[in-house]
C-alpha cells in the first residue's frame, strides 16, 4: 500500500505551506487524483485519517478527492478518448500511436485554513 507514503508527502507539503502562511490549523486538503494514477482513493482517505490526526495542525482535517478522468490522445487521427474504456488502442482509427493526456495526476489542489 503506497498510499501511506503518499500521505506522508502530502502532510509534509501541507505543513510547509501552512508554516509559510502562518496558518495554525488546516481544515481541509483537496487533492486531484488521476483515474489511472494507481492510487486507491479509499486507501488514501484511510491513511490520511490515521496520519493527519497525529499532527496538531491537521487534527480533524478533511481530505477531499477529485477524480480526474483519464483521457488519451491519438497522434494518428487526433481523437481524444476515454483511456479506461478503450486502453492504448484508438477507438477511432485503431492506431496505437497514443499517449496519456491526463488522468495520472496526484496533486494538492487546495489547502483550506
Amino acid at each position: 500500500m503506497h498510499e501511506l507514503g503518499i500521505v506522508f508527502y502530502i502532510i509534509r507539503d501541507v505543513k510547509k505551506v501552512a508554516e509559510e502562511n502562518d496558518a495554525k490549523h488546516v481544515s481541509a486538503v483537496v487533492m486531484n487524483i488521476g483515474e489511472v494514477s494507481t492510487i486507491i482513493p479509499d486507501y488514501l482517505t484511510d491513511c490520511w485519517r490515521w496520519a493527519a490526526d497525529k499532527e496538531e495542525l491537521l487534527k480533524g482535517c478533511e481530505l477531499r478527492i477529485n477524480i480526474i478522468p483519464a483521457v488519451t490522445h491519438c497522434d494518428g487521427c487526433g481523437l481524444e478518448y476515454e483511456t479506461v474504456k478503450h486502453g492504448k488502442k484508438c477507438p477511432g482509427c485503431g492506431s496505437e500511436n497514443t499517449w496519456l493526456l491526463r488522468g495520472n495526476e496526484v496533486e494538492i489542489k487546495e489547502i483550506e485554513v
